[in-house]
């Protein structure tokens, strides 16, 4: 059953007034992600805004923030929080508690975490674009201790405290008057775990930066976080197998492991820019991503350049990808899958500007008619 938010206004509407006062809360500026890209376009859309986040790490953030009043708490002076800042967990709810939001009419929180749990004025609207719900508290809490980058005892003392984040995560949830998502994936997610419904308005893409790739592919493509749960291993196992050339961009904890798993034809490249990003895009056959998103910002990316996405059939590439026309659905998370699929793909199946055309529809113009729309209807019926 549709929530009564399932209907938007059809007309795009400026909603950033003069008079409207807006403040914009995300968790922590610390990398470059799909969470980044969504909170610089709400950025765009309220130039005015000032963005309160736990802790900033100018040099690990992406160069567009260093432009935006960004305000933190008092956790970004402690020692070694921009570097190590899961060491500082149990302080985060109190820290983001303390951020000062008097005055503000409008609050929009941009949270994968702790932002949502922001404290509102009363007389202020909360609207928080939840990514995903706490994913170390929740979907994700069994892997993540595995990927801290802390010594081992401190991850045996975790759980008690991972246990408490989990109690507050819950009722730092029924906060914000209204909920946004990035997926029905995500949505399902906010409902089980919040016991909240939410509204889906898929996150921006910067189609327009990312050319349709004309000439044949010279190499398969991955890349993101590289972290346990997006699956890297199975890409590089079947790799490994097959002796094919793959390029993987980003930075993670999986890194050193992919590494030595690797076969000879596998090329890391680390941090990539966004013009960088783009070429890579454009030069490949197609892009692989086993691992179960919430969304799938990469995907998206790689469609817009014409070029066909292989992923796990669940999650937000499900919704994002369409099976046959412009990518491939695994049927099971395994490398042989993957390996099976790169023997037998066929790119005379797919059709670039097929492909570019359906990317099209998760345009940040698109986010933006959407974000703007909701929020005016937000505005009268709260």
């Amino acid at each position: 059953m549709n929530s009564p938010m399932q209907t938007l206004l059809p007309v795009y509407r400026t909603v950033a007034q003069p008079k409207l006062k807006v403040a914009l809360v995300h968790d922590y500026l610390v990398q470059d992600g799909g969470a980044e890209r969504v909170l610089g376009v709400l950025q765009d859309m309220f130039p005015e805004a000032p963005t309160f986040v736990l802790i900033h790490d100018p040099r690990r953030a992406h160069e567009q923030f260093r432009r935006r009043v960004i305000r933190t708490s008092f956790l970004d002076s402690w020692p070694f929080a921009r570097r190590i800042y899961q060491w500082y967990l149990p302080f985060m709810p109190m820290a983001i508690e303390h951020l000062d939001l008097t005055g503000f009419d409008l609050v929009i929180s941009s949270s994968s975490s702790f932002a949502k749990g922001v404290i509102a004025a009363p007389e202020g609207l909360h609207i928080c674009y939840c990514h995903t719900p706490t994913r170390f508290l929740w979907q994700e809490r069994f892997g993540y201790l595995n990927d801290l980058p802390q010594p081992a005892i401190i991850r045996r003392l975790l759980p008690p405290v991972l246990h408490s984040l989990r109690q507050w995560d819950r009722l730092a949830a029924e906060r914000p008057d209204l909920v946004v998502t990035n997926s029905e994936t995500s949505r399902a997610r906010i409902k089980r775990y919040y016991g909240r419904d939410a509204q889906v308005i898929h996150p921006p893409v910067d189609i327009q930066k990312i050319p349709v790739g004309r000439e044949p592919g010279k190499y398969w493509l991955a890349g993101g976080r590289l972290v346990s749960y997006k699956r890297f291993d199975l890409i590089v196992k079947a790799f490994a197998k097959l002796n094919l050339p793959l390029k993987i961009f980003g930075i993670g904890p999986e890194l050193k492991k992919l590494r030595r798993i690797a076969g000879a034809k596998t090329e890391f490249l680390s941090h990539v820019n966004d013009e960088q990003k783009a070429a890579l895009y454009q030069d490949a056959i197609g892009f692989i991503s086993p691992q179960v998103e919430d969304f799938g910002i990469t995907v998206v990316e790689a469609m817009a350049a014409g070029r066909p996405a292989i992923v796990f059939g669940r999650g937000g590439s499900k919704e994002t990808v369409i099976h046959g026309v412009t990518g491939i659905h695994l049927e099971a998370q395994s490398w042989e899958d993957i390996g099976d699929v790169i023997i037998r793909f066929d790119p005379a199946q797919f059709d670039p500007l097929t492909i570019r055309a359906h990317a099209e529809s998760f345009s940040v113009e698109r986010f933006k008619e959407k974000m703007n729309a909701f929020i005016e209807h937000a505005q009268h019926i709260t």
